[in-house]
């Protein structure tokens, strides 16, 4: 078992656990004791060292864990596909077995599905929810299917070449501007599963949709979603936004990939709000010119 709080603030550990029986590569940042830690749920195909910028531009006061989904970076392939539902079983047992209660929970494009799912399975492990851009699942507002199609394989994870042609209409945002460097930084910060584990992600998912669940989604929720999304267009974050009860919206200038490309920008918005005494006094940020 991790011990908790003895080492000093912002230092990371990443090491290999056994949990229910899986193994699963886990990194927790360590804080300073006085905050409820964060959980991270990752976009597809991406492992946990893919957000090391945002994690990185975080208050170091704030303990934070991320892990690889099974088949998905330093995490083996799981033996046959799971869904959701096993997936956010797995993650309430990993904090267990790290020795957490309740912790606040932010999940990303695919990632942030699993986290409106955990929100409601294991609410009572989750204090506030963050998240960024997502959508409802089978149910929304698509990507246009040239967009979609680029989805299909993890083939910009594996050819940085391939993702520095496609990052300017998959991402958006930055990406438009400066496709190299998105390239480059993607593949500096996340190591590759096997197709496989991919397909898995990608089956976990089919015929999802939080929908008929999000008026039960009861927790204090920030939904961050860029003006210039290809993949996740910002209607769907206005979906959420009506769906969620207690929820907040801010637009932001930028793409899908906006959380890691200007972590510095919105991790103090991430910050505000897990901070904040009281989320409903938050009001909405509409992107400004």
């Amino acid at each position: 078992m991790l011990i908790r709080r003895s080492k000093p603030a912002a230092q990371t550990e990443v090491r290999s656990i056994v949990v229910a029986g899986r193994q699963l590569r886990v990194a927790v940042r360590g804080g300073d004791g006085t905050r409820v830690p964060l959980l991270l749920f990752n976009g597809i195909g991406a492992s946990l060292d893919l957000l090391q910028p945002f994690v990185d531009a975080l208050d170091p006061s704030l303990e934070v864990i991320r892990f690889d989904v099974p088949g998905v970076g330093g995490s083996p392939l799981p033996v046959r596909p799971y869904r959701f539902t096993g997936l956010c079983r797995l993650a309430a047992q990993l904090l267990t077995t790290l020795g957490y209660g309740p912790v606040d929970v932010l999940g990303i494009s695919w990632g942030g599905g699993v986290a409106q799912h955990f929100a409601v399975t294991a609410r009572r492990r989750c204090r506030r929810l963050v998240l960024v851009s997502t959508a409802t699942g089978a149910i929304m507002v698509p990507a246009r299917p040239a967009v979609l199609v680029r989805m299909i394989t993890p083939r910009r994870y594996l050819d940085p070449g391939h993702l520095q042609r496609v990052a300017p209409a998959l991402y958006g945002g930055t990406a438009r501007d400066d496709p190299e460097w998105v390239a480059a930084m993607m593949h500096a910060h996340s190591r590759v599963g096997s197709p496989r584990g991919y397909l898995y992600q990608l089956l976990a998912g089919t015929g999802w949709t939080s929908l008929p669940f999000l008026p039960l989604l009861r927790q204090p929720t920030l939904i961050l979603s860029g003006d210039d999304d290809p993949l996740i267009p910002l209607a769907n974050a206005r979906l959420l936004r009506a769906g969620i009860p207690h929820s907040r919206l801010h637009i932001y200038h930028g793409g899908h990939l906006s959380l890691v490309t200007e972590a510095a920008d919105l991790a103090p918005v991430v910050d505000r709000f897990l901070t904040a005494a009281d989320p409903a006094a938050i009001p909405d940020h509409p992107a400004r010119a």
